[in-house]
C-alpha cells in the first residue's frame, strides 16, 4: 500500500504501538531464555564447573572432540522426530561451534 493512500484512521494509536513493542520485547526475552537453556542450561552449571568442561577434563582432547561430534549427529538426527523441534537443531549448532573452537584452539 502506498503511503499516499493511508488515511488517519489507518494509523496505529500510541497505545497500539506500545503494545506491539511490549509484545516484541516479550518475544525477544523468550528467545534469549531459549538461547540460555541451549548454551548454558542451569542444570549443567552446578558445583562451579560447567558440565561440558568436566566432560572435556575427563575425556581429554581426542575423546572430547569425539563426544562433540557425536552430539552434533544425535541432535541433527532426533530433531526430525520431535515435531519440528528447532531447539535440537540449535543444540547441534552449539556442539558444532564448540567442535570448531576445539580444532581452532589446537
Amino acid at each position: 500500500m502506498s503511503i499516499d493512500k493511508i488515511k488517519p484512521e489507518d494509523y496505529e494509536t500510541l497505545e497500539q504501538v506500545e503494545e506491539r513493542v511490549r509484545d516484541e520485547d516479550k518475544m525477544m526475552q523468550a528467545f534469549d531464555d531459549i538461547e540460555d537453556m541451549i548454551n548454558h542450561p542451569p542444570h549443567y552449571n552446578k558445583g562451579g564447573l560447567e558440565c561440558i568442561e568436566y566432560i572435556k577434563q575427563q575425556l581429554g582432547g581426542v575423546g572430547f572432540r569425539a563426544y562433540l561430534e557425536g552430539n552434533v549427529i544425535k541432535y541433527i538426527h532426533r530433531h526430525k522426530y520431535k515435531d519440528q523441534n528447532i531447539s535440537d537443531l540449535k543444540k547441534a549448532i552449539f556442539y558444532l561451534e564448540r567442535l570448531v573452537q576445539e580444532y581452532e584452539d589446537m
